[in-house]
């Protein structure tokens, strides 16, 4: 029986991070955790990280398209929050943001890891950006860092 697990130590990992400026005071410490993740777990070097900051969750699916065209990058990571209001425009975003980074992740073979937070309340993504749920950014680059590994096995064959 062969059993691949991913390990998330990767020195020379070079991850692109995507995040939205839309939600910035939550989004701020996605970012924080996810590049705290990547240096103290993944050994991850500074300049190896790319941060690119974008209007809003909507403006994510076309921005990691270009990221992953340009085969610079080993996994990317994605950051925003998407908290539901009074209209239906929290399903068509959360809808066609989450397709469109599934879509860039499978036409690319590349990592895509899926820090987006979609909440009822500002409470709720508070909580999901550091203090009682964890720190969602956090959780992302690992997700990142371990899928790189898996993805380099598989291709690799030496499993």
């Amino acid at each position: 029986m062969n059993i691949i697990e991913g390990i998330v130590i990767n020195q020379n990992a070079c991850i692109a991070i995507a995040i939205a400026r839309f939600n910035a005071f939550i989004n701020n410490s996605l970012l924080e955790g996810a590049i705290n993740a990547l240096k103290r777990f993944g050994q991850v070097q500074k300049n190896n990280i790319t941060v690119i900051w974008v209007p809003g969750a909507y403006e994510l699916p076309l921005t990691i398209q270009e990221l992953a065209k340009t085969k610079r990058y080993d996994a990317i990571i994605v950051l925003g929050t998407i908290i539901r209001g009074d209209t239906p425009h929290f399903e068509y975003i959360t809808g066609e943001c989450s397709s469109g980074l599934a879509r860039v992740a499978m036409n690319y073979s590349i990592p895509v890891a899926f820090g987006i937070l979609t909440t009822e309340s500002i409470e709720q993504a508070i909580e999901r950006a550091g203090t009682k749920a964890g720190n969602k950014g956090a959780e992302a680059a690992l997700v990142a860092l371990e899928m790189i590994d898996i993805i380099k096995t598989i291709r690799a064959d030496s499993y």
